[in-house]
């Protein structure tokens, strides 16, 4: 589960994201974050995984307050998130493999382990035979699906996806979008930032509507 209690984020400039936002994302739930640009999706998404502090509030994730997190901490805490963002930001000299191997490699997997789970998360988004393409071979659809499968090949308990359809044509962002609705049903916890309301509209689950730093509105979809 995800709580925010009363958290605002001031940034230095004087710039106030997020005001005094309250919250609660239940486990395994699917949840979109609907706004305009600047409504403070982005922060919410980046303070969820501890890329942003807020300036007074509380987040609990799990039952673990993320103030309380020390710094050295915070790499262990995020091997249960998944981020997935607009631009997937593939190697372009590195294989469609060694992109989605990338975290398993920096955490120290072996060998085996690895092969077993890059194939599996590239299976599941549809791209195992591409394994040994470059991102350059792709198109976007397909670099953003690789995005997805390293953003889950650790198998995250929650996915976080900030605008991850924004260079995408209508088609292929109701592919993505049936993508993560597939993790939401294996247990995945999935936040989505998006601005794209009509898209929203073609799925049945939760919106949370984002202005000006607040929560403004929250739509259950039946």
């Amino acid at each position: 589960m995800i709580n925010f209690i009363n958290v605002t984020k001031k940034y230095s400039n004087g710039h106030v994201a997020l005001n005094n936002v309250s919250l609660s994302i239940n486990q395994g739930e699917l949840v979109f974050l609907l706004g305009h640009s600047g409504a403070g999706k982005s922060t919410l998404l980046k303070m969820i995984a501890l890329l942003e502090r807020p300036t007074r509030g509380q987040i609990v994730v799990s039952e673990q307050n993320l103030n309380h997190i020390k710094s050295y901490k915070i790499p262990f805490y995020r091997r249960r998130l998944g981020f997935i963002s607009q631009n997937p930001k593939l190697l372009n000299n590195a294989s469609i493999f060694e992109n989605v191997a990338m975290p398993l490699i920096i955490a120290g997997y072996d060998r085996a382990e690895i092969t077993r789970r890059v194939r599996a998360a590239l299976e599941r988004v549809g791209l195992l035979e591409k394994e040994q393409c470059k991102p350059f071979m792709l198109s976007e659809g397909e670099q953003q699906r690789v995005g997805i499968a390293r953003g889950v090949v650790h198998k995250p308990r929650f996915l976080l996806a900030d605008e991850p359809t924004g260079n995408l044509d209508p088609k292929l962002s109701v592919e993505i979008m049936k993508l993560f609705a597939r993790f939401q049903q294996v247990g995945v916890t999935v936040l989505i930032a998006t601005h794209d309301i009509a898209l929203v509209e073609r799925f049945p689950f939760r919106t949370l509507v984002l202005g000006q730093g607040q929560l403004i509105n929250e739509e259950v979809c039946v």
